[in-house]
């Protein structure tokens, strides 16, 4: 393939300095990261979204602020919710690392993701609300005047959400929560946001009404000395102690209870984890569905407490799109029955044969000849003893960790796991109250700065 070029052509050449050089480049670079961002959330959400089988070894799950899980509308809702919350998750990192203008990029993903979802379900969380605050608190750590009429439309638009889902006068967060006041820290920062937008709008009474409210909530929100003391001395960190009494109006007895609470909650947690992952793990067992979803098995549970055998049940709601009724009608059916057993048989013959085929390859990669690799696997059945019975022969000794069972199905998807690992990791960074704990400094600093302006 050539260029081109004729007598007498002619080249237009632009020079780039390097400084340019560098910010196209990394222009580009933050574009790749963005699409990868927005590719890797599509494809998470739609794995846990819609029923089918995980590829790992976690679900990602809707929960409450009581950590209790949700389904909130269709199937399509879920899935736009759980993108919505990804990237928020992914804004609020980049916040607390001071990246404000990468971080409007990915709240502005995430608010598209949240308007695909249907509005009565929207009103439903804080969710929303919330991430308006965060874009108008990103624009105000940007010094971006010229968002100013934008950020008071979202800002209205935030509290009335938040009213919405809390409750007027945060009533339905008192149910939750008890004596638990959460919520002051955001208030602090939406009032705040608010005098801030009614000063540069010249609503300076307004603006003097709004700063003051947030100044006296940040007065309600200082720890006094005595009782960090107290809490730290009981073992507990300053952070946590911090966040503990800051959200219970500054009473060590209550902190305590939180305290307590949040961490049976944290142990509840693991213990559930574990539990799912053990689910996960028997669902790979089982397969897939004609439509690649897994065996649901709440429906198992159910086929099982009344008389059938496990396998039998799980095999009869796979290849019945976990109908029960069809998956019934198989069961008690003598012939269908009979063409489960048989299949779970075939099934079990060819994944063991598929696991000493793979035994076998790995083993003689090791530099064993196949024909006593072979024996060896025949012999002894597992790897690790096919292993140690191959080093014995050849006067060597020793043992190799169990790798874990060979994976018995593998789903056809190309994923990025690198950023679908960024994006969990995020998300289980949070709990409950992430969105209400913060630290206050700048919040405080720009209250004196705007008072200092409203009272000149």
């Amino acid at each position: 393939m050539e260029l081109g070029l004729k007598n007498n052509s002619k080249i237009l050449v632009t020079r780039v300095s390097p400084d340019q050089g560098k910010e196209l480049v990394a222009e580009e670079e933050k574009s790749t990261r963005l699409q990868r961002l927005k590719a890797a959330a599509t494809s998470l959400a739609k794995r846990h979204a819609d029923g089918s089988l995980p590829v790992e070894d976690f679900n990602l799950e809707l929960e409450n602020q009581s950590g209790e899980k949700v389904k909130l509308g269709t199937e399509d809702d879920q899935r736009a919710l759980m993108m919505g919350l990804m990237f928020h998750g992914k804004a609020k990192r980049l916040v607390k690392s001071k990246k404000y203008e990468d971080a409007l990029e990915v709240l502005t993903m995430g608010e598209e993701a949240f308007s695909l979802c249907d509005s009565s379900v929207v009103k439903l969380i804080d969710n929303v609300p919330i991430l308006q605050i965060d874009m108008v608190w990103c624009y105000f750590m940007l010094k971006d005047i010229s968002k100013l009429s934008v950020a008071g439309k979202r800002l209205e638009e935030a509290r009335k959400g938040i009213e919405r889902s809390h409750g007027k006068e945060s009533t339905r967060l008192r149910l939750l929560h008890g004596n638990a006041h959460p919520e002051l820290a955001l208030h602090l920062r939406l009032e705040l946001l608010e005098g801030i937008v009614a000063y540069h709008s010249g609503d300076l009474e307004k603006a003097k009404r709004s700063l003051n409210s947030a100044r006296s909530r940040y007065l309600q929100l200082q720890v006094p000395d005595e009782a960090l003391s107290m809490l730290m001395g009981m073992g507990y960190g300053e952070r946590a102690a911090k966040r503990a009494l800051r959200m219970n109006g500054q009473s060590v007895e209550r902190a305590v209870d939180f305290l307590v609470e949040e961490k049976a909650k944290k142990q509840q947690k693991i213990e559930d984890d574990i539990r799912r992952r053990n689910e996960i793990m028997e669902q790979k067992k089982f397969g897939v569905t004609p439509l690649k979803k897994a065996v649901d098995l709440q429906k198992l549970k159910e086929l099982v407490s009344i008389g059938f055998e496990k396998e039998l049940a799980a095999e009869s709601l796979r290849r019945n799109e976990n109908e029960m009724q069809k998956a019934l009608d198989d069961l008690t059916n003598p012939d269908t029955n009979s063409d489960i057993q048989l299949f779970i048989e075939s099934r079990k013959k060819k994944r063991a044969r598929k696991a000493s085929d793979a035994s076998i390859e790995r083993l003689v990669t090791l530099g064993f000849p196949r024909e006593a690799v072979v024996a060896a696997v025949d012999a002894h059945g597992t790897e690790e003893l096919a292993l140690n019975h191959l080093l014995e022969q050849n006067g060597g000794s020793g043992t190799v960790a169990n790798n874990g069972d060979v994976p018995i199905f593998d789903q056809d998807m190309e994923r990025d796991v690198e950023m679908e690992d960024e994006i969990t990791g995020d998300l289980q960074s949070e709990d409950a109250f992430s969105d209400y704990d913060m630290e206050l400094t700048r919040e405080s600093e720009a209250i004196e700065e705007y008072l200092a302006l409203v009272l000149v």
